[in-house]
């Protein structure tokens, strides 16, 4: 415990990954938009590390008590600067159609807010649908990223996309259900 009260305060290992991936997606969307195969492979090896401290800050903010509320509120930030860097650019190279990526971004921006609108009422934990969600985003938006030359067909990468955009919707549309639950409390 520090001075505060909080484990660690505002810097402690969590909350320092999570500034990290913060950090790493101006450097991961110049290296995919830098092009050829060398930056692609880049550009996919930094949104993999990045992807992974996603993974990493929240075990250990939970396993070790480091939750802050620093942390509450940077790492979905986070996570969404992330996604929405990535299919922002792709959108922007032409190979990620424009309304794939409104529909994520609506639906990730939405929940954002809906998220820090009911924070003081409690924390809606991720569900099994979320931690799919991402995993399908992560793995779709990796198969884009990937070069041409080593990229899978056009349809493998639809499907996981396409895969991707039900999920997300769908886990939106339940947190909007479990958001409302919360704000009217205990029947």
């Amino acid at each position: 415990m520090n001075a505060e009260g909080s484990p660690g305060g505002i810097l402690n290992v969590a909350n320092a990954l999570t500034i990290t991936r913060i950090l790493l997606v101006p450097v991961f969307v110049a290296c995919l938009l830098a092009g050829g195969t060398g930056w692609r492979l880049t550009a996919l090896a930094v949104f993999v590390v990045a992807s992974l401290t996603d993974f990493i800050d929240g075990h250990l903010a939970r396993s070790r008590g480091l939750v802050t509320d620093f942390g509450k509120i940077a790492d979905p930030i986070a996570d969404k600067a992330l996604t929405g860097a990535a299919l922002i650019s792709l959108s922007a190279l032409g190979e990620l159609p424009g309304w794939v990526t409104a529909l994520i971004l609506f639906r990730e921006v939405g929940v954002t807010v809906l998220r820090f609108a009911v924070i003081r009422r409690g924390v809606i934990a991720a569900s099994p649908g979320g931690k799919l969600k991402t995993l399908l985003q992560i793995a779709a938006i990796c198969l884009y990223v990937l070069p041409p030359s080593l990229s899978p067909p056009a349809l493998v990468k639809e499907v996981v996309m396409g895969a991707a955009v039900v999920v997300t919707l769908v886990t939106g549309a339940d947190y909007v259900v479990r958001a409302v639950r919360l704000c009217r409390g205990p029947a």
